[in-house]
């Protein structure tokens, strides 16, 4: 999800904790016709909480609307439009996962070869043990490998220099990581840890001897024809018609360098984008059979998430009627600085929602505080498009 925290934490804390608003609400710009009842009034509750601007994606099988409401940029007044890109954080983490899988389903590596034997001698010391780690362990988040994007110290260039292009290297964050011990044995527990996906995007160049993020253009971007998304490696901005991002002080943080989140979370999309991905994700379009299996099998711990590889199933409540009943999603979202999205597909694959907002702050959130006001019109949003 974010920079730091798990995709289980990130949508139920934005949906359940208080944090007063320090935004104006702006009045809806309505991007399409027809949405799900209560779309429209959602978002712009959304925005009344707090939000600066939201857009979304809702589908229910071939209707699609897209809906805006509040400010892209609060300085000019630009308004918020749905074909605006945003930083999509941990949602890049599901386009990895996919491509790995694609790669299993070539024959060209099996998700239970260990680390070490793609990335000899990357994971040892204070007790790692790449050999011990499997493919598979750092897709689920079972690996017990350490997060050093934890710890404040770590964003200290960007939120206390205000260095927003210093650049981190993937190799650079995981020798931090491997500075800790691991946090259990791999496959004893669950903890999310964007340093797991760092790895896998090293697999990927390890096998492909291509860079992670041209496998992404080539496997899903160009055949999709996701011309909206990209996988920036060190460019602070995000370029063409965009939102701008905050924190809660209303502070601009959109230029900030996407370096140290790399395969973790790097990567810059629309809302149409990420639909149009998950659409052929769920659908099963994108990998083979056994694959899509091991793409939607979740691990099993006490008080983990239903975490696949790269993916979140979760229940969407329709009401709090005793008979009704909830819906079963497949989910992704991304929580990083000035930004928050959540991606939502219904099991069947037949209704789809896609939001994002422009604000998350990522020093609350480093002191553990909310990163994001609190709004009831996010839930809300959900029930109209996925419900009946």
């Amino acid at each position: 999800m974010s920079a730091r925290a798990g995709a289980a934490a990130l949508w139920a804390g934005i949906c359940a904790v208080l944090v007063s608003g320090v935004f104006p609400a702006a009045a809806a710009e309505h991007a399409s016709a027809s949405p799900p009842d209560g779309l429209q009034q959602a978002i712009e509750q959304t925005v009344a909480d707090g939000f600066p601007g939201v857009v979304a994606y809702a589908r229910r099988g071939e209707r699609e609307s897209r809906r805006a409401a509040g400010l892209a940029d609060t300085v000019s007044g630009e308004r918020a439009r749905p074909e605006q890109r945003f930083r999509i954080a941990s949602n890049t983490k599901s386009f990895v996962s996919t491509v790995l899988l694609q790669l299993e389903g070539e024959g060209r590596l099996s998700l239970d070869d260990s680390v070490e034997k793609w990335l000899p001698g990357a994971v040892q010391g204070n007790g790692n043990a790449g050999s011990a780690i499997t493919i598979r362990q750092l897709l689920n988040h079972t690996s017990g490998i350490y997060d050093p994007t934890t710890e404040p110290a770590f964003f200290a260039p960007y939120l206390e220099r205000h260095e927003w292009g210093y650049v981190y290297t993937p190799r650079e964050v995981i020798a931090r990581a491997v500075r800790h011990q691991p946090l259990f044995a791999p496959g004893d527990g669950w903890a999310y840890s964007n340093t797991n996906y760092l790895l896998a995007g090293l697999v990927i160049e390890a096998v492909t001897r291509h860079s992670a993020s041209s496998e992404i253009q080539r496997r899903i971007l160009a055949p999709l024809g996701l011309k909206d998304t990209s996988f920036p490696l060190t460019d602070p901005g995000i370029h063409g018609p965009h939102l701008h991002g905050y924190d809660l002080t209303g502070r601009d943080v959109t230029r900030f360098s996407p370096s140290y989140d790399w395969t973790a979370g790097a990567m810059i999309s629309t809302v149409d984008d990420l639909a149009h991905f998950h659409r052929a994700l769920f659908s099963g379009k994108l990998l083979r059979p056994a694959q899509q299996r091991e793409l939607l099998t979740t691990v099993q711990f006490p008080e983990a998430p239903a975490y696949g590889l790269g993916v979140q199933h979760m229940d969407v409540p329709c009401g709090s009627e005793p008979d009704t009943k909830p819906v079963s999603v497949w989910e992704t979202d991304g929580g990083g600085p000035g930004f928050t999205s959540v991606s939502l597909t219904t099991a069947d694959s037949e209704r789809q929602l896609v939001l994002a907002a422009n604000v998350y702050d990522l020093g609350q959130d480093l002191k553990g505080e909310p990163p994001v006001p609190r709004s009831k019109g996010l839930m809300k949003a959900q029930t109209a498009t996925l419900c009946d």
